[in-house]
């Protein structure tokens, strides 16, 4: 019996559990920690769990922006560029590795989940993992950063890295 085809939509499974596990997190944070305060701390000042809303995209860029901006911006474009991925991985599977097709359904997870939050919180996008970066490239603390944005990022670095460093011989199959 093939099962290829069943195969094939594995990762979005990948997809499904970021997207909760980002909507999941949030809604705690957002029922349990009152906006702009450290709920917890780990490790003395090293990990703070906090709620703040960022209502720009990464290290708060386009702030100040003026509300039809970030629609265009941080609603339009975002789902433009979901809806291009998830074409790219519905419909040109037989170009990609396995390990491409996981990412992804990883950058699909990150990205329906921001969205997520700028469609139903009114652009307030809920962050809440705060680090202490003791200085590092002139950081007290990195920004604050969710579920979401970590599959976003670790999606776009596996991603430069396939496309960077491509599989040596035959194509890896999407069988998992």
């Amino acid at each position: 019996m093939d099962t290829k085809p069943r195969n094939r939509y594995l990762p979005l499974l990948l997809t499904c559990c970021i997207l909760l596990a980002d909507q999941l997190s949030k809604a705690w944070i957002v029922s349990h920690i009152p906006e702009n305060t450290i709920g917890y701390s780990f490790g003395g000042n090293f990990l703070y769990i906090v709620h703040v809303r960022n209502t720009a995209i990464a290290f708060s860029m386009g702030l100040g922006l003026p509300l039809v901006v970030k629609f265009l911006g941080f609603i339009l474009l975002p789902l433009l560029l979901l809806v291009c991925v998830a074409y790219i991985f519905f419909r040109k599977q037989e170009y990609l590795t396995s390990l491409q097709s996981w990412t992804l359904a990883l950058f699909l997870g990150g990205g329906m989940g921001n969205l997520a939050d700028r469609i139903f919180r009114s652009f307030r996008v809920v962050d809440f993992i705060s680090v202490n970066t003791y200085g590092f490239l002139g950081f007290d603390r990195w920004p604050t950063w969710n579920i979401a944005d970590a599959s976003l990022v670790i999606s776009g670095i596996l991603l430069a890295l396939t496309l960077l460093f491509p599989a040596k011989g035959k194509k890896e199959t999407t069988d998992v």
